[in-house]
């Protein structure tokens, strides 16, 4: 009988492998960062500290900057035409990715979770290796432009990305072949992720793994609400119904400050109570260049089966 899964102290982990792509500084609710041949300047509402040189000191050199409206969003400045996107890699896992500036501040890429492209694929990557003939299946909520889907695809799994938003899930697309993934085992589905999951398992679809990234609030493609607080819980039990008998890990992003690390591995310690294995949680951060400090960017919760846990299933 499986006991319940240990949990981990909560802990910060930081994705500072990157070549392509470099936080320069930090200072007075900006961020300056370099994506490729291209340095951008953009807002982040946790830099409370204060810019190098004092408040109002400015920063050279860069070729985009985006400035917030007091009626809300915001609008682009560029020192110089900047074309309509461009592409940067990440080495260590052999994916490229498609950036673009959008209208709310936005690149189509998250740097900091590339910690969890790393986590995962290793772990996909370790279950082929044990089992060849093994399909491996990730479902992918709330997928944006899917670098999570095109790692997770790459490592050799067949990935369900789902969206509700038509042009993130065309990006994906555009992702996965600058990878070279054109032709990969991937399921692209434009759809409100509670019902997906329930239609899901309706037909009987089981995945071997689950990554989700929740909004604090959202729309379906028809118009569903989403709020966090209100309907995580049962997505998460959609999705805990949809894991095969021997699954391979669960992994919950989070950026919206209404949530811990502690809260989201109670979450999942009350989720998969019953299953063993070992629950992780914490922040992601970036390395800030100029002075060595981390910029948190949001919170994980990871579990995953022990490999005791998996030698004791294949021995039964």
């Amino acid at each position: 009988m499986c006991a319940a899964p240990a949990v981990q102290r909560p802990a910060l982990i930081i994705a500072d492998r990157w070549r392509d792509y470099q936080l320069i500084d930090c200072g007075d609710g900006l961020k300056q960062e370099r994506w490729g041949d291209f340095t951008l300047v953009r807002p982040d509402p946790q830099i409370i500290w204060p810019r190098h040189g004092g408040t109002g000191a400015k920063w050279e050199g860069w070729d985009g900057f985006y400035h917030r409206s007091e009626e809300g969003g915001g609008k682009w400045e560029f020192r110089r035409p900047l074309p309509d996107s461009w592409k940067i890699g990440y080495a260590p896992l052999g994916l490229t990715f498609k950036i673009r500036p959008t209208s709310f501040k936005h690149t189509g890429l998250f740097p900091e979770q590339a910690v969890n492209w790393e986590w995962f694929t290793a772990r996909i990557a370790a279950a082929r290796a044990n089992a060849p003939d093994r399909t491996i299946n990730v479902l992918n909520l709330f997928g944006y432009t899917g670098a999570a889907t095109v790692a997770a695809a790459k490592a050799g799994a067949h990935v369900c990305h789902v969206d509700a938003a038509e042009g993130m899930v065309k990006w994906c697309r555009e992702n996965a072949a600058l990878s070279g993934l054109a032709e990969a085992p991937i399921r692209y589905i434009v759809d409100d992720c509670l019902k997906f999951a329930r239609r899901e398992l309706k037909r009987g679809r089981r995945y071997d793994a689950i990554i989700m990234d929740p909004p604090t609030y959202g729309r379906g493609s028809t118009g569903e609400m989403w709020r966090l607080e209100d309907n995580l819980w049962e997505l998460l039990l959609e999705c805990r119904a949809l894991l095969t008998e021997q699954p391979l890990f669960f992994l919950i992003n989070a950026y919206t400050a209404r949530l811990s690390p502690t809260v989201v591995a109670n979450l999942l310690a009350e989720l998969l109570h019953g299953r063993g294995g070992t629950i992780t949680a914490g922040e992601v951060g970036l390395p800030i260049r100029r002075d060595g400090k981390v910029l948190p960017c949001g919170i994980y919760g990871r579990w995953h089966e022990d490999e005791e846990d998996e030698e004791d299933a294949e021995d039964v």
